[in-house]
């Protein structure tokens, strides 16, 4: 056990504290936030996708069948298609705002709608493009008269904080379609979700077009989070293990540098004989033939 707790003592270096810090930290914001992020995006476009095929594969129902009352919950309606009839409160109108409708600026036209013997809700009319700007155009009145429209539901969308309400041209502007803000500003009690009118009704202005069928990158962004999650903590072991490698191998070329000794080898060296006073006369005289 000493022996296994003495390897791994460099662990506790602050280098290596710090990056088993850094590790922790990354894994548990893609178990915890990212993954989930992701996967909630998908979930969510996912159930909108599916809400959307079956609001196009299914005839429009009345809407006092899903809203008989004014506070009706309506989960999991949005997109339905819905006939409705009733009259236009036509003297009050709220313009929602920077809205991108075809990558162009516009405004969403939004008038109050009592329908007969049932609640009272808020209609999209449509959208209306600036003439300059953010400058309101001129917009044609609803019909004042009974009439029947054809609307799809949508949820009511939340209020983005730090922008408020204002009037500008003459007309009461939001920032977003919500419901309980636009009631509070028209002194109507609206219905909490509110219609969008579809091509060709009474009323209606530029179509605003359903959103495309994609599920969007969001399912494999989220399996990816949770993939970094998982190899984050695998990647520090193995970091961790090469080092004890390296530390062994060193270890083990250090005691055996030192348990055996260097051995020396001479050089070799040529001993030439004595030459004799025949041989120097020789070399002198130059040697007999």
């Amino acid at each position: 056990m000493r022996t296994v707790l003495r390897h791994l003592a460099f662990l506790l270096r602050p280098g290596w504290i710090a990056l088993a810090l850094v590790v922790v930290a990354f894994t548990y914001l893609c178990f915890m936030v990212l993954a989930p992020w992701q996967l909630g995006k998908h979930y969510r476009t996912s159930r909108e996708n599916s809400q959307i095929e079956y609001s196009l594969n299914t005839a429009p129902v009345p809407l006092k069948t899903l809203l008989p009352q004014q506070d009706s919950p309506i989960a999991g309606k949005q997109w339905r298609r819905v006939t409705a009839t009733g009259h236009y409160l036509a003297d009050i109108q709220v313009l929602a705002r920077l809205r991108v409708i075809d990558s162009d600026p516009a405004f969403e036209v939004l008038v109050p709608f009592v329908v007969d013997d049932g609640p009272t809700v808020l209609v999209d009319r449509g959208y209306v493009r600036p003439p300059q700007g953010s400058q309101v155009p001129a917009i044609p009145r609803p019909p004042r008269e009974p009439v029947t429209v054809t609307a799809r539901l949508r949820d009511s969308e939340p209020v983005i904080p730090g922008k408020d309400p204002f009037v500008a041209d003459g007309v009461q502007q939001i920032y977003s379609i919500n419901t309980a803000e636009v009631s509070a500003l028209t002194k109507v009690r609206l219905a909490t979700p509110y219609l969008q009118l579809v091509e060709q009704q009474p009323g209606g202005l530029g179509v605003l077009s359903v959103p495309q069928l994609d599920a969007g990158p969001f399912l494999s962004y989220g399996i990816q989070w949770i993939a970094f999650g998982v190899l984050a903590p695998i990647g520090l072991g193995y970091f961790a293990y090469s080092e004890i490698t390296v530390r062994r191998a060193e270890k083990r070329r250090a005691t055996t540098a030192i348990t055996t000794p260097e051995t020396t080898t001479a050089p070799k060296t040529t001993t030439r004989p004595t030459p004799t006073a025949q041989d120097k006369l020789a070399d002198r005289y130059g040697r007999r033939r």
